[in-house]
């Protein structure tokens, strides 16, 4: 998910700018050199603004600076199985999102299992998605628009960033659900020429991707993914209102290499947790349409736990490959 360069600079300032509150005295001399956060992800992205975020907290609290590296490719599994390599020692973290859980099903050849091969330390924010059209599109609710795509089968076009994306599970899931078929066109660029323009007609998108383009009325939205109505767009409902148990939505947190000492895990949970507290971060990553969230180590590890077997029912179910 994308962001312009000055939004990028706004929340990096932003976080540049909170008090540089020293931490308590911890037991183990943790941290003592500067600590490696890989992302997954293009520079630019959701995941790299949230981790640099995060980092220039967790580098003012604890003394020692928390570098962001970029490491794009297959869906976060290259920056993964890096992490998944590295030393048990707290000094090398991955962005992790929930595609982590999806590659688990989607690449079933991968050198590590992501819920086995790490300890997860802190979730972040969820990431929940919007569905859009493109303003010349006849539905303005989704229920309009299911009784629309049943009445024309096959002929809507459905936009995302790729195969196995979350984004196309939503779709997936979608079809499951009410039984609509769509046209799914996979990009590995960004859609949202297309999409604005109408050749293809609707998407999942990342609040953050689309939200100005939403206040601007170049794109309506139909419905939100998540649980709870999202901050940044409180006038649009849930997909579940209008299709029973409907929920499908990201998240950013942060794990470590399995074996890294517990008290090393449960002290950076506390220092992410309470940057995500923080009212200027929360502010940030509400405008983003990403809330912050809070989890114990457990709690975070069975959440991984619940997306892998979410995901790979719908995977399987929508027999869903990448070549």
């Amino acid at each position: 998910m994308k962001l312009h360069r000055r939004r990028f600079l706004c929340f990096a300032a932003g976080a540049a700018a909170l008090p540089a509150t020293p931490s308590l005295t911890f037991a183990l001399d943790y941290p003592s050199r500067p600590v490696h956060v890989i992302d997954g992800f293009n520079a630019g992205g959701g995941p790299s603004i949230v981790a640099r975020l995060i980092s220039e907290r967790l580098s003012q609290r604890l003394g020692q600076q928390f570098v962001v590296e970029d490491r794009p490719g297959a869906g976060s599994s290259i920056a993964a199985e890096y992490v998944a390599n590295a030393p048990a020692d707290g000094y090398t973290l991955l962005m992790a999102t929930a595609a982590n859980t999806i590659n688990t099903t989607l690449y079933p050849k991968l050198k590590f299992n992501f819920a086995r091969d790490f300890a997860p330390v802190a979730i972040v924010n969820s990431a929940p998605f919007v569905m859009v059209v493109t303003p010349s599109f006849p539905a303005k609710t989704v229920n309009e628009f299911i009784s629309f795509a049943k009445a024309h089968p096959g002929k809507i076009n459905m936009a995302s960033p790729g195969i196995g994306s979350t984004p196309h599970l939503c779709y997936a899931l979608l079809k499951m659900t009410t039984g609509v078929d769509l046209v799914h066109v996979p990009y590995r660029g960004s859609y949202l020429p297309d999409l604005i323009s109408g050749q293809v007609q609707v998407a999942f998108s990342t609040v953050a991707q689309v939200i100005s383009f939403i206040q601007a009325s170049k794109l309506r939205a139909l419905a939100v993914t998540s649980a709870d109505r999202v901050e940044a767009l409180p006038s649009v409902p849930k997909l579940s209102e209008f299709v029973r148990g409907f929920q499908a939505e990201s998240w950013f947190g942060v794990v470590a290499p399995k074996h890294t000492e517990a008290e090393i895990v449960e002290m950076l949970n506390r220092e992410i947790n309470a940057a995500g507290a923080d009212p200027q971060i929360r502010s940030q990553l509400v405008a983003l349409g990403t809330p912050p969230m809070s989890m114990t180590p457990l709690e975070f590890g069975k959440l991984i736990t619940q997306y892998t077997e979410k995901w790979a029912k719908v995977i399987r179910a929508a027999n869903i490959t990448v070549q």
